[in-house]
């Protein structure tokens, strides 16, 4: 039986040992000491895909513990790589928001919907999760740490499909909210937050040393409260971080250091996700420096990691990667197989600017894309990746389109853009018949319907090559000269 030595919950009813296990699990998770959380939760939860035993407990305090729960449900999920884990959480989380409008406790409701729009974060859903945050913030009209997280939340859903200038506006229009709380995780996280936005703008800027130096100072404020509160994984994520930098600046041994570091961070708490974060930032890394087989391999097995977890958007991205590594090692029909497996995941989770910068890339790694394909490509692009604030998007659409040039204006009104940029299953057998009857059509043309010269032309007996037309392609039939019976002589 597991119990935790750090609570003494003997003198407790059950009430307040309930409500005592929620408080120091959540800071416990705060901390990135998720197991230890889990743990502590015991026996009241179970772990991941059970629900807690609230049997007995005050209708005010059961919607506290199924909502804590949901919480270490989804951070576990994504730490442990746990496919569904988003699911349960949704639930525990969706059942703890009925009870809590139920007890009139708004303020605690707008608390469980940001958390609800994390877990529609996580599984790539983002236009689900903008929804209920907006529900959320305007309830949480006040300070405090669940108005700071619920902004927090919001700035992710915002940077990941790319709108930097709106985040940058969230983070600074709400800078005195977060310089008047006590929680480290979320000043850092906030910090961490900045470094990461000024960096995505600093990349196409003017001014791109002087962003660069200041996404930097962000990390290093951020490093500092995540040791004040010993979260080993967000200390991780600022190391991974400062390598995106180093990259920019081609400082690539500094930037190898850094996500070396990183992954034993993460390798150390178990998370496998993030350590396939990591991962995916090497194989970028790779790339720059021109490693492209490394980077390909490196990849491929980070897009294993993020399939099995089911993260669809950090599974787009890295498919996306390993596509451009392929491209370069000159491997096109496999990059764009994979480039169409990112631009379809990410369509089906709903992330479209994520679809729209792998048709983009797809489009300008591959010189040997169809002009159909090439056009269809364009458009959908074009069309997704319209709200994406990123100042590099704009200029990468127009040189794209410069590439193909008139091939653009023949794609027909009427096509399905899922028919030409997704992966179409075939029947192999169908295709193989279908190839043959093509081959003894135009066979029999050149022969002007002779069977005999046509087994001859296809290194096959003539009584088979009869057999199988009359058996497999009948209507091949009326290519061929008439059948002659032979009569039998006495």
């Amino acid at each position: 039986m597991r119990t935790s030595p750090k609570l003494d919950t003997s003198h407790l009813t059950a009430n307040e040992k309930a409500e005592l296990k929620c408080r120091v699990a959540l800071e416990l998770k705060d901390r990135g000491e998720y197991e230890a959380a889990r743990d502590l939760m015991f026996p009241l939860w179970k772990g991941i895909g059970t629900r807690p035993d609230t049997k007995g407990l005050d209708a005010d305090v059961v919607p506290r513990v199924l909502l804590c729960v949901g919480i270490l449900t989804g951070w576990l999920g994504g730490v442990s790589g746990i496919k569904n884990a988003d699911d349960y959480a949704r639930d525990l989380i969706t059942e703890s928001i009925t009870l809590y409008e139920a007890l009139g406790d708004s303020r605690k409701v707008a608390e469980a919907r940001a958390e609800l729009a994390q877990c529609y974060w996580r599984a790539g859903a983002n236009d689900e999760a903008r929804v209920w945050l907006n529900t959320a913030l305007e309830r949480l009209t006040t300070g405090g740490n669940a108005r700071a997280n619920a902004l927090l939340i919001l700035s992710s859903v915002e940077w990941v499909d790319s709108r930097y200038k709106d985040v940058l506006k969230i983070l600074t229009e709400n800078a005195h909210l977060f310089e008047g709380i006590n929680n480290e995780t979320i000043k850092g996280t906030y910090h961490n937050q900045l470094g990461i936005t000024l960096r995505a703008i600093g990349s196409t800027s003017k001014k791109r040393s002087e962003y660069f130096q200041r996404a930097i100072n962000e990390y290093r404020v951020a490093d500092e409260h995540f040791k004040r509160a010993r979260h080993v994984i967000f200390r991780a994520h600022v190391k991974n971080n400062i390598a995106f930098v180093l990259r920019e600046l081609r400082r690539f041994r500094e930037a190898h250091q850094h996500l070396e570091q990183a992954r034993r961070l993460f390798m150390r708490a178990r998370d496998r996700v993030r350590t396939s974060q990591v991962d995916e930032s090497r194989a970028q890394l790779f790339i720059a420096e021109g490693k492209y087989r490394e980077a390909e391999q490196i990849a491929r097995n980070a897009t294993h990691s993020f399939e099995r977890a089911g993260r669809q958007c950090l599974l787009a991205e890295a498919l996306t990667t390993q596509g451009i590594a392929l491209a370069r090692l000159r491997e096109t029909e496999h990059a764009q197989y994979i480039f169409q497996k990112a631009i379809e995941i990410a369509h089906e989770a709903g992330s479209l600017t994520s679809a729209g910068m792998a048709a983009l890339t797809m489009i300008e790694e591959i010189d040997t894309l169809s002009p159909e394909v090439q056009s269809v490509a364009y458009t959908q692009a074009r069309e997704w990746l319209a709200d994406r604030q990123s100042p590099d998007t704009k200029p990468r659409l127009r040189a794209v389109r410069k590439k193909i040039g008139g091939e653009l204006l023949r794609k027909p009104k009427d096509v399905d853009a899922r028919e030409v940029l997704f992966n179409q299953t075939c029947d192999l057998e169908d295709e193989v018949l279908q190839y043959e009857r093509d081959l003894i059509r135009r066979t029999l043309a050149k022969v002007n319907g002779q069977v005999t010269d046509a087994a001859k032309m296809l290194n096959v007996g003539r009584q088979r090559l009869a057999q199988r037309i009359e058996t497999k392609h009948p209507d091949l039939l009326k290519e061929r000269t008439p059948v002659r019976r032979r009569t039998r002589k006495r």
